[in-house]
């Protein structure tokens, strides 16, 4: 019995991400799209590779050598970006390790080769004053704009990632120590806290859910609902969001993963311990956390520039 197809073998890794390491269904999609690109190429190299040298073999994953995947990034480098390229990569790389474990090849072609060197740019963020714009351009006149505030205020408020504030549910806030329970990526929980601010506009927005459609916080759903009393889901409140920044009239192009930068950046300049936002953010590596370091560097040289008198 032979060796089983790349094809087959990708759908194991794939298994085993969600299975064992506790991928979410978003991540294990991408790892999923990669590979399948990586084994079309690698795939076709290997076709051409046979023609040339007149040999007959069959195509497995213990032919895919460094070569081959040498070709694929210089593939990748005529139509993308390097940050594309190393996140290709690094599913290629998880992949070889897999087949290396399982003891399906002895030797992983990727272990040699670096990954692009990544530049760094600088997230975008607000300033706190036009983040409090933001926030207070709001209109909570309405079940809908109490529940626009609330979100909003949390997300800034905790530093959450947009789907994380979707899949809150009403028992994961503790009102009384001012404390939200977030289930982060790899199915990692966190404890964060959160501003009375939020806290008010979360009871505000709950209570008139109560008032105008009989949802009451106690009973244990998702805290944010759409119009049909569903969970309110990440696509949804990146619109709810584009609506709310046009009509806020800001020139800053704004996602919900900027209120995230905005809270780490706004965090560092007041003084948060880089571990301390690392733990709030929910990252696994320090690395992920200090690209908010460079925000604040430009903010201290900003303000040198500003008031030194012997620049």
């Amino acid at each position: 019995m032979g060796s089983p197809s790349v094809e087959i073998l990708i759908d194991s890794f794939i298994d085993s991400l969600i299975a064992e390491r506790g991928y979410s269904e978003n991540t294990c999609r991408a790892y999923l799209t990669d590979l399948k690109e990586f084994e079309s190429f690698s795939a076709q190299n290997s076709r051409i590779r046979t023609i040339k040298r007149r040999q007959t073999g069959a195509y497995t994953p213990a032919s895919i050598d460094s070569l081959t995947v040498r070709k694929y990034l210089g593939y990748l480098h005529q139509k993308n970006k390097k940050t594309t390229i190393a996140r290709k990569l690094s599913a290629v790389r998880s992949f070889f390790r897999y087949l290396v474990k399982q003891g399906i090849i002895d030797n992983n072609p990727t272990e040699l080769i670096l990954t692009p060197k990544q530049e760094h740019p600088i997230p975008t963020y607000l300033s706190v004053d036009d983040m409090f714009r933001l926030l207070d351009s709001i209109q909570t006149d309405s079940l809908l704009g109490l529940r626009n505030r609330a979100i909003f205020e949390t997300l800034y408020s905790c530093g959450l990632r947009v789907s994380e504030a979707a899949g809150l549910n009403t028992l994961d806030v503790d009102d009384s120590a001012g404390l939200v329970r977030v289930l982060g990526k790899g199915a990692r929980q966190r404890i964060v806290p959160i501003g009375r601010k939020a806290l008010q506009a979360i009871k505000d927005y709950r209570q008139r859910l109560a008032k105008d459609a009989g949802v009451y916080f106690d009973e244990n759903g998702p805290l944010f609902l759409n119009r049909f009393k569903k969970r309110l889901s990440p696509r949804s409140i990146a619109r709810i969001l584009d609506k709310i920044v046009m009509e806020c009239s800001l020139l800053v192009p704004i996602s919900p993963h900027v209120l995230r930068h905005t809270f780490a950046t706004h965090m560092l300049d007041a003084g948060a311990d880089l571990r301390v936002v690392q733990e709030l953010l929910g990252h696994k590596s320090l690395s992920t956390t200090q690209k908010y370091t460079h925000v604040s560097i430009d903010r201290l040289m900003e303000t040198y520039d500003r008031a030194h008198p012997r620049k």
